[in-house]
């Protein structure tokens, strides 16, 4: 800490050159933390699914219905403790691009399986006893000020007509990456509104097992079950059902890190070369140091406080930045459900920057320690 005034004087003493510095790794930063904020929106999904749930689909896909009746069936499948069934409605509220997930389920088993969905017990007795009744996650619903008691029409796309549902309850995660803008409505409903063609069909079914080391086990027995059917299934844990989801999308993780590779070596050149010009800058001022009996390896650490100090700055500014701008909310809650900067990640961010500033720092400080008082006062 002795030296610390002394860090600081040459930090200043080109101003222009280190205020830049510092605002190019703050960009930097700032981008890194935008990339991680879209990188855990898309894989949020992936890391909050449940160890113990399997998604039962159509062979085909989800494009193909499977009978209710499998139900029942898979219920019967040792090792499997609850089953429920959903399906996707893809109704349009107002204008098509007010979009957010709406799903038809079966009432209490589906919350039941979705435990970190929390619904307080009068509303969700509420939603129980009303068949048009609907559960709306929380963003969704300050998305639109949607409140208890409010009617909502959705105008059906795969469903035709208009369709009227009541809020009944509000639920929240229980994690941060819990997704909080589904619109979950009543499967009896769909079932009594729906043409003929769509009756006893529904879109997927949750499946909930005992034992996560034996997932893959009942999956195969679950495919077994109703292969060589008219409508035979594909059972996948949920982590993997949500990850294919996402790779239709793209590779969305390689572009993430693709962009904080050229951050990392952006930082890197920017920072290095600075502080190289410092260095060299002042080969005298280090010889005399020297002189006067500062050791090699403090004459590094003065480098290495400097590089620090200015990565640590600039990062720590962009980070912060980061997060005050996720904070505000969530700018695309039509395309993304989570928008959030974890503390994980930012953790992560910090440590990235100062690895940087110590990278960069490295090779002038070894040179600077490395240096001898002659040769350097030579050049002067």
């Amino acid at each position: 800490m002795k030296f610390l005034p002394l860090v600081i004087k040459n930090l200043f003493r080109k101003k222009i050159r280190t205020t830049l510095t510092i605002l190019s790794i703050m960009v930097a930063m700032f981008l890194f933390g935008l990339l991680a904020v879209i990188d855990t929106a898309f894989t949020a999904g992936i890391d909050v699914a449940g160890a113990d749930r399997l998604v039962v689909i159509g062979r085909s896909g989800v494009i193909q219905p499977l009978p209710i009746r499998y139900k029942e069936q898979i219920a019967r499948i040792p090792g499997v403790t609850d089953v429920a069934h959903a399906s996707w409605f893809g109704g349009v509220y107002q204008d098509e691009r007010n979009f957010f997930a709406q799903f038809a389920v079966e009432d209490e088993a589906y919350l039941r399986i979705y435990s970190e969905f929390v619904v307080p017990e009068d509303q969700m007795r509420a939603y129980l006893s009303d068949l048009q009744g609907c559960i709306v996650g929380r963003k969704t619903a300050e998305r639109f000020g949607w409140k208890i008691g409010d009617r909502i029409p959705l105008k059906g796309t795969i469903y035709a007509g208009t369709w009227e549902f009541n809020v009944r309850a509000i639920y929240s995660g229980r994690r941060p990456q819990d997704d909080e803008t589904a619109f979950i409505f009543r499967a009896k409903y769909l079932e009594e509104r729906a043409s003929q063609f769509w009756r006893g069909l529904v879109g997927w079914y949750v499946v909930q097992v005992k034992d996560p080391n034996q997932a893959e086990t009942i999956a195969m027995n679950i495919d077994a079950r109703f292969s060589n059917s008219n409508a035979e299934t594909k059972t996948q844990r949920e982590e993997t059902f949500i990850a294919s989801w996402i790779n239709q999308m793209g590779n969305i993780r390689l572009l993430v890190i693709s962009v904080g590779i050229v951050v990392f070596f952006t930082l890197l050149l920017v920072t290095g070369n600075t502080m190289a010009i410092a260095v060299r800058e002042r080969t005298g001022e280090w010889a005399v140091l020297k002189t006067l009996g500062f050791g090699d390896w403090t004459v590094l650490a003065l480098v290495l406080a400097e590089s620090l100090t200015i990565a640590g700055v600039g990062g720590g500014i962009g980070l912060l930045l980061a997060r005050a701008f996720t904070s505000v909310g969530n700018p695309m809650p039509g395309l993304i459900s989570v928008f959030y900067f974890s503390n994980e990640r930012f953790v992560m961010g910090l440590f990235l920057t100062l690895f940087v500033g110590l990278m960069a720092g490295a090779i002038p400080g070894v040179m600077t320690m490395r240096l001898r008082i002659v040769d350097a006062l030579r050049r002067v």
